[in-house]
């Protein structure tokens, strides 16, 4: 069977509004996230947005509320987050992109909509 040019499924890139540095971080988007506890997330942080030492780290999300979510990754130790106050034109915001999830959260699935 061919892959399906535009699945229904896509996972949704998230822009960052707050992290806290905490064990296990807090992770606050712009609007509704709509991931689901288990979901494996990478954060992205360009430069200017701080938590260098936690950029491109994937972790597992636990959703607290529509635009929160806590994931395990320590952030204790990294320098805090901000949003530069100058935004270059070029310059991308910082993400939170899902790139997969734990078999459990298959239970979650009740419609199958795909065409076969």
């Amino acid at each position: 069977m061919p892959a399906v040019a535009h699945p229904i499924f896509q996972p949704a890139m998230r822009i960052i509004s707050a992290i806290t540095n905490s064990n296990p971080a807090v992770v606050t988007t712009t609007f509704d996230h709509n991931y689901i506890s288990d979901s494996i997330v990478r954060l992205y942080f360009p430069l200017g947005f701080g938590m260098e030492q936690v950029n491109k780290q994937k972790g597992t999300v636990t959703v607290t509320g529509l635009t929160t979510f806590t994931i395990d990754i320590d952030t204790t130790e990294a320098t805090p987050f901000v949003v530069p106050i100058v935004f270059p034109e070029d310059r991308q915001n910082a993400q939170v992109i899902p790139v997969g999830e734990l078999n459990s959260t298959l239970s979650s699935a009740v419609q199958n909509v795909l065409p076969y």
